[in-house]
């Protein structure tokens, strides 16, 4: 493992950097929106802005790559997105936040498929799945690190929006020293949402309402804690703990799913969200079952948008898996953006527990569209599945198709050496 690791340490380093600011700015929003007053609803139109720009950065990015080539579009995509942060305190207006955060999300999405797309040229095909995975990880240390180094400042101050800058700024260094130009990224049209949910209308509507839960999640979640009067420490902590329960279940979930039908493990991961939103709700006053259910309702999240990419590639075929992988992704991002301005409704008229209450709700209709489909298509045999792979909901459609075809040639050889044997 060192030894694959040794030639895109760089690489890792300032994905772990960039996510660092990026996770400290997400809970900075709300913190801060409290700060000035904002309503819950204003703070789900910000929100979701970031979604909106992010879905754009996918589409847009890999063309300026075309244009221009990676190091440019890198080094101008960092320069923009340290620009927005630290210019979110300097305009402390809902309609300005929308805005910047249109441009920060734009930015992050085109940092995410330029990373990858250098991971993925400094791959092979044995080494791959170990490379995407520690690229997983080093997302996960992140997002989970930035939300102790909210506790070092006051965000009614500049202070952490400029250190979320910095650590933006700091961390296209480490890359743009280490890397050369790769070949341009190609990133196949996304396949037509009618043809994806005839394929497989699980996949489709599972992860549409996965990318609601995710967004209202990591974008509403410091939302509901200054609702509930929570200290800007204790906030972190709860997003941290939305994050950190998808690195003790991301294993298990994922070997279950290699072995039974993954429609059963949706349905299981999906009601296990709903009781612990459930349990959230009616724990509201105790801070540590709070945490609990944080924990539990974010720890099947992430787990949930892998077992729906390997699902849907389960009812395809190869051919079909990359561009299936953009619709995917374009569906994901699509209820990224509805979900907060839906939460944020519930919230303003039925006050913090809106949250718990939007997000049990959606994983009920998923653990119950799971349990409707698997009396309407038989089921996979395992040994005919793909092969489960971690990806996270913030990965682009650059590493949703490396993880599907690493996913695809390894059951291949699993198939080949059963054979054998």
């Amino acid at each position: 493992m060192i030894t694959v690791l040794s030639g895109v340490w760089a690489l890792l380093l300032g994905i772990v950097l960039v996510m660092l600011g990026n996770g400290m700015h997400f809970t900075l929003i709300g913190l801060r929106g409290d700060v000035e007053g904002f309503s819950a609803s204003e703070l789900a139109v910000v929100t979701s802005g970031y979604f909106v720009g992010f879905l754009s950065g996918a589409r847009i990015t890999p063309q300026l790559i075309r244009r221009v080539g990676h190091v440019r579009v890198f080094a101008a995509l960092g320069s923009f997105m340290s620009a927005g942060l630290i210019a979110l305190p300097l305009i402390t207006e809902p309609w300005a936040w929308t805005l910047l955060r249109v441009l920060i999300g734009f930015c992050m999405s085109g940092v995410y498929v330029t990373a990858e797309g250098w991971l993925n040229h400094a791959a092979t095909n044995e080494t791959r799945g170990k490379i995407l995975s520690a690229y997983m990880l080093a997302q996960t240390i992140g997002i989970i690190g930035a939300q102790g180094l909210l506790t070092l400042g006051d965000a009614a101050t500049s202070a952490l929006f400029i250190g979320a800058s910095i650590l933006v700024s700091v961390s296209f260094a480490p890359i743009l020293l280490s890397v050369s130009p790769v070949p341009v990224v190609e990133v196949a049209r996304p396949m037509a949402l009618r043809e994806l949910f005839r394929g497989s209308p699980l996949g489709t509507v599972g992860i549409f309402l996965l990318g609601s839960v995710y967004a209202t999640q990591s974008g509403m979640g410091a939302v509901f804690g200054t609702q509930i009067g929570l200290s800007a420490s204790q906030i972190s902590l709860f997003v941290a703990m939305l994050f950190a329960g998808a690195l003790v279940l991301q294993y298990p979930i994922g070997w279950l799913s290699d072995q039974i039908d993954r429609r059963k493990v949706i349905f299981g991961a999906a009601a296990l969200g709903a009781v612990a939103c459930g349990f959230g709700w009616l724990v509201s006053g105790d801070i540590w079952f709070v945490m609990a259910a944080a924990f539990l309702a974010g720890g099947v999240t992430t787990p949930l948008y892998a077992l729906f990419l390997a699902y849907t590639n389960d009812a395809l075929s190869a051919d079909e898996m990359p561009a299936a992988s953009g619709g995917l992704v374009f569906t994901f991002g699509l209820g990224a953006i509805a979900g907060p301005l839906v939460t944020g409704w519930a919230m303003q008229w039925l006050g913090p527990n809106g949250f718990w209450l939007f997000l049990g709700a959606t994983f009920v209709v998923i653990s119950a569209y799971a349990l409707y489909r698997m009396t309407q298509r038989a089921a996979t045999p395992s040994d005919e599945t793909e092969r489960y792979l971690n990806v996270l909901p913030s990965s682009s459609a650059v590493a949703v198709e490396a993880a599907g075809a690493w996913a695809a040639e390894h059951s291949e050889n699993d198939t080949a050496d059963a054979g054998e044997s």
